[in-house]
């Protein structure tokens, strides 16, 4: 009886993660559009104002969120309060570690990155370019270093809300694309297993 339960969970699950990777070239096409309006308007805003700091204002993390808000916009991970908050968690905790350990990389860096994943987890905002936002702070240089608190705001909290605010335009241009999503297929499927387990 159990592995027949298995099974069947096995089998929804398939066909939850297959309905998921299903896309149409329409999503493909809005999914480009929205990634590249949202990084191009962050590295244009860094190119007008910040021409002296590298590349501070466009950190490596939000390549990795454009992927899952503008191509996998109904993953549970995807949604504002993980985009925006597991940033803004992961970059406090980043700064703290890196001003506590100063200079010893091989502590700061897997602390951070630790660290970063637990407290996303604790305030449930749990966003995994989360982890590369928290390395960065502790890895990025003396640049990144010297920005201490302000790395929060400036970059990493601006450019989050870019992304989120480009997110909502391209996102819910078609009816076909609903952003922010309350729930995902995923959700729905394992409350639906939830329901009939409970029944029984």
């Amino acid at each position: 009886m159990p592995n027949k339960k298995l099974n069947r969970q096995l089998r929804v699950y398939r066909y939850v993660f297959y309905k998921e990777t299903l896309v149409n070239p329409k999503e493909q096409f809005w999914s480009f559009l929205g990634a590249f309006v949202g990084i191009g308007i962050i590295a244009y805003i860094q190119s007008l104002s910040l021409p002296n700091l590298e590349n501070l204002f466009l950190i490596g993390s939000f390549g990795a969120s454009s992927v899952l808000i503008y191509g996998a916009i109904q993953s549970p991970l995807a949604q504002p309060r993980n985009l925006i908050g597991g940033h803004v968690v992961s970059a406090l905790v980043g700064v703290t570690v890196a001003k506590l350990f100063p200079d010893i990389l091989w502590i700061t860096a897997p602390m951070a990155v630790a660290f970063s994943i637990v407290f996303m987890q604790i305030t449930k905002t749990l966003h995994p370019p989360g982890g590369a936002t928290a390395l960065i702070a502790v890895s990025g240089g003396t640049k990144i270093a010297s920005l201490g608190y302000w790395y929060v705001l400036s970059p990493v909290l601006s450019g989050a809300l870019i992304l989120f605010v480009v997110a909502l335009i391209f996102n819910n241009i078609t009816k076909n694309r609903h952003y922010p999503v309350k729930e995902s297929r995923l959700r729905r499927s394992r409350r639906i297993q939830l329901r009939m387990k409970n029944s029984q």
